[in-house]
């Protein structure tokens, strides 16, 4: 009976490996490694959106992520999105950190979020060993763990965009922040771009999906603390304009925001209040053009939904109370038989 037990636990093993190996399709002429996350049965695609989170469940960490377990199963939660700093202070110091499982495993235990957890490196991740959050170690550990520099999860009529934009930022190659990052896996920043963007617009140029969304870690545009990135503005935002990107949701700034471009349909949605947040740093009736719909310095998250023709993006508080919902739809262009 107790082989029988083992046999059976072992074969169990083996199919959720294979089930996960078969998720993965590795690209190799020239574009962004893929993941597949099938749409549900009534073709939509549901996730939440969390940036700026691992503190051991400190400064918040456990409540937000207690009404990410209460949304998540309400609105059928398909994976998770995380838009980077995913360990404070500085990322792991090795894939055994213990870190992972106290600010990781530990704290997200809701059922509606034992789900793939998609995640891009922050410039706080960048400043221990960028290669640990990489590893496959920590898939072994959590299963659920799913980090790369950049890549695409294709969930069907959306696609995701996962972008590096740490090495995007100059500043950060010189002492001006007063850091120390690795850049192991960087040795031309220029170089390092330029080949990010050939990627990305070979993967963009190649998507079929009804909706595009670009993830990165820092702001595009944002009347937060750290305010805009001047370097994706010039380098990155042209190639979203260029192929029809819809939204792009990043971390960074420790707040919520929704600002709406003021030359093309694109949104920009922050995401980066999962744990500590700078209550009251910034003012926004000083800074506050009518581009932006929505801005909220506390803890929260975001959930998106979408369906071949509506999208329904919704902030909530530390408490699950909706601040902000923005609905929009799509006309779909059917050609007559």
């Amino acid at each position: 009976m107790n082989s029988r037990r083992s046999l059976t636990s072992a074969t169990a093993a083996t199919m959720s490996f294979l089930l996960y190996i078969c998720t993965t399709v590795v690209v190799t002429n020239g574009e962004l490694q893929r993941f597949i996350e099938p749409a549900k049965s009534d073709g939509s695609v549901s996730f939440i959106t969390i940036g700026d989170w691992g503190r051991r469940g400190d400064f918040n960490q456990s409540k937000v992520a207690y009404q990410m377990g209460r949304v998540g199963e309400k609105i059928g939660l398909d994976f998770v999105v995380s838009t980077g700093d995913n360990f404070y202070d500085n990322g792991l110091f090795s894939e055994y950190d213990p870190n992972f499982k106290e600010s990781f495993s530990n704290i997200y235990t809701a059922p509606s979020l034992q789900k793939q957890w998609y995640s891009v490196l922050g410039n706080h991740d960048y400043r221990g060993d960028s290669e640990a959050q990489l590893s496959s170690v920590l898939r072994e550990i959590d299963r659920r763990w799913i980090c790369l520099r950049s890549f695409v999860v294709d969930a069907e009529l959306v696609e995701i965009f996962f972008v590096d934009t740490t090495p995007f930022v100059k500043e950060y190659y010189t002492e001006e922040d007063g850091h120390t990052y690795d850049w192991r896996a960087v040795p031309s920043r220029n170089s390092y771009v330029k080949s990010l963007l050939r990627d990305l617009q070979a993967s963009l140029k190649r998507s079929k999906a009804t909706w595009k969304i670009v993830v990165g870690h820092h702001a595009m545009r944002s009347i937060g603390h750290h305010g805009d990135t001047k370097e994706l503005i010039e380098e990155l935002l042209p190639v979203m304009k260029e192929y029809g990107v819809d939204l792009y949701m990043n971390g960074h700034d420790h707040c919520l925001e929704h600002i709406s471009d003021e030359d093309s349909p694109i949104q920009f949605l922050t995401s980066g209040a999962g744990s500590k947040a700078w209550r009251g740093d910034v003012d926004p009736t000083t800074n506050n053009p009518k581009s932006v719909r929505f801005y909220y310095d506390g803890q929260g998250f975001m959930s998106a939904r979408f369906t071949h023709t509506d999208a329904e993006i919704v902030f909530y508080n530390v408490f699950g109370e909706v601040l902000h919902k923005w609905v929009t739809s799509k006309q779909l262009l059917l050609s007559s038989v």
